[in-house]
């Protein structure tokens, strides 16, 4: 049979096409993980850890533009629902901000909750573009990956987690209070993601 993906995750064929992916001078497929102004490319990956209880899994969206987290979900199961909730929650938030998404394209590698109808179904229903990474290319999400290490680092691994509901308010925390606000990133040139975003797009819902 085929070997299980990370955390899990059987990949299977792909039921979008790698928009993002070039191919470099040397023939290698790489991913170009750039955008322009917001919702123009989000990331979505699944993470796991242990808990006292059993194992709590997290599906994070992440806008490519900041680095924000605008979407995620937390779940005891790994199912198609857990990608379905962080989508639409992404969805929410930015249209609550009042930016459109659609057109969005929403990268993901070839787990099967995102190939799953019912995760399929969300895409086409907020007018989102599917993009799945192919079978060795260099760099397939590491942008997402880089986010998932950093909250290794600073929770996960910080101490054993007795309960799931624990590790939930630290991940929720962390994400809201010192990733967004207090972590601050050199290629949004030493601003958080929040700080980038709200300097960067403020210009422009005043002048329209």
């Amino acid at each position: 049979g085929k070997r299980p993906g990370r955390h899990g995750k059987r990949p299977g064929p792909p039921v979008h096409d790698d928009l993002l992916a070039v191919t470099d001078q040397q023939g290698v497929v790489r991913h170009e993980f750039t955008a322009t102004a917001p919702n123009q490319v989000w990331l979505t990956d699944i993470t796991e850890h242990r808990t006292g209880e059993g194992k709590l899994y997290l599906c994070a969206v992440k806008d490519v533009y900041s680095g924000r987290i605008v979407g995620y979900s937390l779940s005891e199961r790994m199912r198609s629902t857990l990608a379905v909730a962080a989508l639409n929650s992404a969805v929410a938030l930015r249209r609550a901000e009042g930016m459109p998404v659609a057109g969005c394209i929403v990268h993901s590698d070839r787990g099967s909750q995102f190939r799953a109808r019912k995760y399929v179904r969300a895409l086409r229903s907020h007018d989102l573009l599917g993009s799945m990474g192919g079978v060795g290319a260099a760099g397939d999400n590491a942008a997402m990956e880089s986010f998932f290490a950093l909250l290794q680092k600073n929770v996960l691994n910080r101490h054993a987690w007795d309960t799931r509901e624990q590790l939930r308010t630290a991940i929720v925390a962390w994400t809201e209070r010192t990733y967004h606000r207090r972590r601050r990133q050199e290629r949004l040139g030493r601003l958080t993601p929040i700080e980038f975003e709200t300097i960067m797009t403020t210009p422009a819902t005043q002048a329209a």
